[in-house]
């Protein structure tokens, strides 16, 4: 497999008065940051029509032909649609150079990230050059901590947008031995039929009908003395939906599907990269739903590592079932924290859209740190409810519990009690419904795979065990 490729520095350690200066404007300050151009430069953005509008952006020449300055637009502070990430498209349209701020925008370290997040492009299969913009980072911000979030959100991204041709079982297996490896961790790999022996029957049974063989990935890293962290993506590196199959539409884009277990390694890596006082684990089912003679059937029923028997409504619900047999596994060390994550449903979109994934937790001091790390990150999540009374929707007549209920309603917080049923010793759960993609293009979230919930969860894991 074609190693996945590590950011490229966008950042310049050069004097920063070498740098060309960006000045962010908005509409109320443009005509007091107008007054202090000089006189040719105030002409000519007045005859190029600048007026501080969103996402406007325009260079202005020095008398030797050189970029002089650089005016970028901002919405107002005060603007209920502003979008911190705005300068994250500033990579996509400035010349090659480098550059600085020369004011403030509305949030200067997210718009440091912005700028790095948005010089990133999948060239893996065609010649498509990274922007030569670089950045010299203001002094104040921690440079080093915003490249190692970048990087990371880099690799998800790469995972991610890498056909499923390229990117099976064994390739996501290799991307996380690899990553393992770069920070000496301990790296296990349980494949096919040796998860029957080692008792995760439901990773097998959906994985089953590839022709390449499903696995279960595991590494640990960290002191053993450490708070026990443990991370669980699924892993699902293409779904057809199995033998109810997906509609075309719906299967388009389903390379996706191991997105939670692309965030987890991006998670991960943050986590071993900034040395955290943690004892972390990393547990990915790895799995092709995929169609065959020996594929699992509606009406299957299975029982699963923690006991409980699982009576299989649709195997498009797969997600799910190959995250029980790992969350059951991880919940047997008894954790301090037990994080999952998965492109698990589309009810998720329905309620939420794709840019603000839900998440789950009994834990309320858990809920309300991950929303402010959410907010503070501009990494958006939003809390729904284990609501008990659904509960009972998971109820099989020949089973312990269905994979999917009937009925349309609630599918995401059916999701997530389903899961729940396999956590009971952890001290505390978080459950993040991803959706790994960026439908459309926009500031420093190119179309494609998206690093979703990792940014959030690593500052808070950083404010817990930093």
């Amino acid at each position: 497999m074609k190693k996945t490729s590590s950011m490229p520095s966008v950042f310049e350690t050069a004097p920063a008065t070498s740098a060309i200066p960006i000045t962010f404007v908005t509409k109320s300050t443009w005509q007091a940051i107008s007054a202090e151009l000089p006189a040719e430069g105030r002409q000519f953005a007045s005859s190029n029509g600048f007026a501080g509008k969103p996402g406007a952006c325009l260079t202005l020449p020095a008398a030797d032909g050189q970029i002089a300055h650089v005016l970028f637009g901002l919405e107002e502070a005060t603007s209920r649609s502003r979008d911190l990430f705005r300068p994250g498209a500033l990579p996509g349209l400035l010349p090659p150079g480098v550059y600085r701020f020369a004011n403030a925008p509305h949030d200067t370290r997210l718009a440091v990230l912005a700028f790095a997040l948005g010089s990133y492009r999948f060239n893996r299969y065609r010649n498509a050059d990274l922007p030569g913009v670089k950045l010299v980072p203001p002094e104040a911000i921690d440079g080093a901590d915003i490249a190692r979030v970048a990087d990371a959100a880099w690799l998800a991204r790469d995972l991610i947008n890498t056909p499923s041709n390229d990117m099976g079982p064994e390739e996501l297996a290799l991307a996380a031995e690899r990553l393992a490896g770069r920070f000496g961790a301990n790296f296990n790999c349980i494949v096919g039929d040796d998860l029957v022996t080692r008792n995760f029957p439901l990773i097998h049974a959906v994985g089953r009908a590839s022709t390449r063989a499903p696995r279960l990935i595991d590494f640990a890293w960290g002191d053993d003395a450490h708070p026990k962290v443990t991370l669980v993506g699924k892993g699902v590196c293409f779904d057809t939906g199995g033998l109810d199959l997906k509609p075309s539409a719906a299967m388009l884009i389903m390379k996706k599907d191991m997105g939670g277990a692309a965030n987890v390694l991006a998670l991960a890596q943050m986590v071993m990269d900034a040395k955290l006082k943690v004892r972390l684990r990393v547990l990915i089912p790895a799995v092709e739903n995929a169609v065959a003679g020996n594929a699992f059937r509606p009406l299957d029923i299975f029982k699963s590592r923690k006991g409980v028997t699982v009576e299989i409504g649709n195997t498009d619900a797969e997600g799910r079932l190959v995250l029980a047999d790992a969350l059951a596994l991880a919940d047997e060390e008894k954790p301090d924290l037990l994080v999952d994550m998965g492109t698990l449903t589309g009810a998720a979109r329905v309620a939420l859209g794709p840019d603000l994934p839900p998440f789950y937790t009994n834990d309320d001091t858990l809920a309300e740190d991950v929303a402010r790390y959410a907010k503070g990150e501009n990494d958006p999540l939003w809390r729904m409810p284990l609501w008990p009374p659904y509960d009972s929707w998971l109820d099989s007549k020949v089973a312990t519990i269905t994979n999917a209920p009937s009925g349309t309603f609630a599918g995401s917080i059916t999701c997530a009690l389903f899961l729940q049923r396999f956590v009971e010793h952890a001290k505390s759960w978080l459950h993040v419904d991803i959706y790994g993609w960026t439908p459309s293009a926009k500031p420093a979230r190119p179309e494609g795979g998206e690093c979703q919930a990792a940014r959030a969860i690593y500052k808070l894991l950083g404010e817990r065990y930093g």
